[in-house]
């Protein structure tokens, strides 16, 4: 099923002058990363799209009534969430991802996850020296 939604992605980011197929046979890190930014800025704007699905501001009257966080607009976040998942799998082709590949790499940084939960994670001991085994 990831499949059929990252070639329905590369169809829609091939209409737009982004071509996945083309950066992942040639991987030009001026065009990727062009194109990253692109999608940042873009999944960056839907994640506040989707934080206004709920009572955020701590000073607005819903707040003020200990509804702060609360879910408001169902229908609009379900729908935020999905324009981030359009983001995301264009991030992923930016990077030379294919659906496989991000299956690969979840399953690898999950067991990374895991082990951290397993054993005494913290913020202060915290290095990236887990995440280096994890690749293609």
């Amino acid at each position: 099923m990831l499949d059929e939604l990252f070639e329905l992605q590369a169809e829609l980011n091939r209409r737009i002058g982004f071509d996945p197929g083309a950066l992942r046979e040639h991987l030009d890190p001026q065009a990727a990363g062009t194109w990253l930014n692109n999608y940042i800025a873009a999944a960056s704007s839907e994640l506040e799209e989707l934080r206004n699905c709920t009572f955020w501001k701590h000073w607005c009257s819903e707040a003020k009534q200990g509804r702060r966080f609360e879910l408001h607009d169902l229908q609009n976040a379900r729908v935020e969430v999905i324009d981030l998942l359009f983001f995301w799998i264009s991030m992923a082709q930016c990077l030379g991802l294919n659906a496989e590949d991000v299956c690969r790499l979840y399953r690898q940084k999950l067991a990374v996850n895991h082990q951290r939960q397993d054993g005494d994670y913290s913020m202060k001991s915290k290095t990236e020296e887990d995440n280096k085994q994890i690749g293609l």
